[in-house]
């Protein structure tokens, strides 16, 4: 079974920037599809960000122009960077891979947009 470990969360001010990464503990290419996914308190888990294994990105509308989604497929890493962070996208973060025999979720990494 595929293990997925997030990092790179933390506090940030508005404006600034984070990367988010996922080391999976597998290839990426083995891995159907990769999405980002966030729940702010009180609020329903949503998706943000998707990338297939054939290398389609899809995004949230509201963080296009912002985030952008990537992998290093030599190092099984997924990554989220985010730019131009808002007060609104503070979040617990979470990285999912959906594989032929199901899906796996990471753990979570927290961001916070506070000045």
């Amino acid at each position: 079974q595929v293990q997925l470990v997030e990092s790179g969360g933390g506090l940030v001010q508005p404006g600034g920037s984070l990367r988010l990464c996922c080391v999976a503990s597998e290839s990426l290419l083995t891995i159907n599809v990769m999405r980002w996914y966030r729940q702010a308190p009180g609020k329903q888990r949503e998706w943000v960000a998707v990338l297939t294994r054939g290398g389609n990105t899809n995004y949230i509308d509201s963080v296009k122009g912002r985030f952008t989604i990537s992998r290093d497929s030599a190092k099984n890493t997924l990554y989220l960077q985010m730019n131009s962070l808002r007060p609104e996208d503070t979040a617990d973060y979470y990285c999912h891979a959906t594989l032929i025999s199901g899906e796996v979720w990471g753990q979570g990494t927290p961001v916070t947009v506070s000045s």
